[in-house]
């Protein structure tokens, strides 16, 4: 039975970010991917945002990892010129009533380390969106955009030049344990077996199945998947924004946001709507629920200007009637497994912490 030292399941961003790290270290890596290529799923359905660190927890590992991450990501984007733009972010307040609640982000991001946000008001909002209804914003200059499929490329192409190997089209089967090492088996037209010294559970809307399939994995140890859905309608027409634009969330759709791509092409969304299976089939009866929730902030928007774009699955461990959950790193000191760690949950702002969980996953598997 071959072997190598490592064997990270899921070639989504997160995973590709964690095989080249542990490449970079001189390590034998094998990627294991079931989809035909890398970054099929969450990794490439989604805002494409490099995100602040705004919203989250204070001592969070979604505010921790998503600091370090951008700066990390930042630098990297510049240093291997990857497509990005630093174009910041407006939370707006549409009404008197929002005001408070909009300043309040103001301290949350200072508590994570991120002191760069600004109250602005409506006629400074006005000078910089002329098309945006608000009573005032908080800017974000932080806040940025990135090409999510050629930053994958890099990551991929950087852990290939150090010896790593990607297999697509081979999904993982089932795992045990056997004299402190792993012994792998796959699935597809050319299914095998492998033996590692570390298995890297990076499968993201799959990770709770692959840890069902790691032979005397405590099942205690393993939360319960839930899927998040959402929807993102394109724009056409002439793009009015220069920024992002972020509403305060009351529901699923009044969260409804403005992102840019690399293009310049304004889209709107995440919506979010619970689904029990993944399926990216676009559902447009919600056309008229965005409509609504994007006059709020942009009154001149018309209806036949929006268009279906496409649909992302969130991988959640916490449910609809839960709080949010952070990201759920396992690793020996956990589960008591060496060599072995989970990385469940990781939904936004996974792109952004993605080479910040690199590191946290290598100085884990050193100890």
């Amino acid at each position: 039975m071959d072997h190598v030292d490592c064997v990270v399941v899921g070639a989504g961003v997160v995973g590709l970010a964690v095989a080249r790290a542990l490449a970079l270290q001189g390590r034998e890596v094998l990627i294991i991917e079931s989809e035909e290529a890398f970054g099929t799923h969450t990794s490439s359905r989604n805002s494409e945002v490099i995100h602040a660190g705004i919203y989250y927890p204070q001592n969070s590992l979604k505010a921790k990892l998503c600091v370090q991450g951008k700066r990390l990501l930042y630098q990297y984007c510049e240093d291997r010129g990857i497509a990005h733009k630093r174009i910041g972010k407006l939370i707006v307040a549409t009404e008197e009533s929002e005001i408070d609640t909009v300043k309040q982000y103001i301290s949350k991001a200072s508590d994570n380390g991120v002191n760069d946000l600004k109250w602005i008001t409506a006629d400074e909002v006005r000078d910089i969106e002329p098309d945006i209804n608000s009573v005032g914003a908080v800017f974000s200059p932080s806040t940025g955009i990135i090409d999510s499929h050629n930053y994958m490329l890099s990551l991929l192409g950087d852990a290939e030049n150090s010896g790593a190997m990607l297999a697509c089209n081979t999904a993982f089967a089932a795992a045990t344990i056997s004299d402190d090492r792993f012994v792998v088996r796959t699935q597809g037209e050319d299914s095998f077996e492998i033996s590692s010294d570390v298995l890297i559970n990076s499968a993201g809307l799959k990770a709770c199945h692959v840890a069902e399939h790691l032979s005397g994995f405590s099942t205690e140890n393993i939360p319960k998947p839930y899927y998040a859905k959402a929807h993102y309608y394109t724009l056409s027409g002439k793009n009015p924004f220069k920024h992002l634009i972020y509403p305060v969330a009351h529901t699923a759709f009044l969260g409804v946001h403005v992102t840019l791509d690399i293009g310049g092409q304004a889209r709107f969304g995440p919506d979010l709507e619970w689904v029990e299976n993944i399926d990216y089939a676009f559902d447009n009866s919600r056309i008229k629920l965005f409509y609504d929730a994007i006059k709020r902030y942009w009154p001149n928007v018309n209806l036949e200007n929006l268009n279906p774009g496409y649909t992302g699955i969130r991988p959640k461990i916490s449910g609809p009637q839960d709080p949010a959950a952070d990201f759920l790193i396992q690793s020996e000191a956990t589960h008591g497994v060496k060599g072995l760690v989970n990385l469940f949950g990781i939904e936004s702002p996974g792109l952004t912490s993605s080479l910040a969980i690199a590191e946290m996953v290598k100085q884990l598997i050193l100890r």
